[in-house]
């Protein structure tokens, strides 16, 4: 979910040059480790980003901030927006950043910075950048997913209503993997979350068709989670996914992901359960 906060402030006085961007950026993140406001300070820096610089470019035209993270195709899981005006000099403006938006400045999930400066106004923006694993993660990451699994399956659940008793591990299967990445492409590239695919077809027809010969098959599909860890745990918080991790009848396990940047949700994934004839 995508998470946005916006404030203003406005200090009154006689203009004078201002500051530098980086002279911005690091009394913010002076004041980040330090803490305010009786909040805890933060060791790790908000880093500076040039693709929030263009952001912060484009909030400064007018207009909500959710607009401007398009405008710059920032991909973010949530960010907030700090903006003084009038500002006359450091201690300024590190003084008004410290009375206004002392939460912002101390919260941990956020990562990264940008700054944007015109005549006496500037335009601060900090966001959690949106981050996927990349194709040469796949490996890994099939690996982690499966091992995250078989933990689950080792152990006795609920899911939803119904009780599971631990159950024997899965396998990784590589033609499953397959059937998992054509429909994990397919949702991407069409920016759907569904068992159908756009071409009609459903997890057992694709499994035949790339020559796995199934005696039982099933299916989980998920959207936007970043990592192994977060569309596993979304699985088994979910009744009907967490049945499937469950089943004693499935040996056999594919996991795909596939990201495409301009779809809805960023990421898809498909992971298909079988056992063979």
């Amino acid at each position: 979910m995508r998470k946005l906060a916006s404030a203003f402030a406005v200090l009154c006085g006689a203009w004078i040059a201002t500051p530098a961007l980086a002279d911005i950026a690091d009394d913010l993140n002076q004041l980040r480790r330090e803490g305010c406001d009786n909040r805890p300070g933060v060791s790790q820096p908000l880093r500076s980003s040039k693709g929030l610089d263009v952001v912060a470019r484009e909030w400064s035209k007018g207009g909500r901030l959710r607009d401007a993270m398009e405008r710059g195709d920032y991909r973010f899981t949530n960010s907030a927006s700090m903006h003084v005006e009038g500002a006359t000099d450091r201690k300024a403006i590190l003084d008004v950043l410290r009375a206004n938006y002392c939460e912002t400045i101390t919260d941990a999930t956020l990562k990264e910075i940008g700054v944007y400066q015109k005549r006496d106004g500037i335009w601060i923006v900090a966001a959690t950048p949106f981050v996927t694993p990349g194709v040469k993660d796949a490996a890994q990451v099939s690996k982690e997913v499966l091992s995250l699994v078989n933990a689950a399956r080792g152990k006795a659940r609920k899911c939803g209503r119904k009780q599971f008793a631990a159950v024997p591990p899965l396998s990784l299967s590589a033609v499953l993997n397959r059937a998992a990445l054509i429909h994990s492409q397919d949702m991407a590239s069409k920016s759907f979350l569904e068992h159908r695919g756009s071409d009609g077809s459903m997890v057992g027809e694709r499994a035949a068709r790339v020559g796995y010969k199934w005696r039982t098959v099933g299916e989980n599909v998920a959207d936007g989670a970043q990592t192994a860890e977060t569309v596993v745990q979304l699985w088994l918080k979910s009744p009907g996914h967490c049945a499937n991790i469950m089943t004693a009848g499935f040996t056999e396990m594919g996991i795909a992901f596939a990201v495409d940047r301009k779809s809805d949700a960023g990421i898809y994934w498909t992971q298909v359960f079988a056992a063979p004839r």
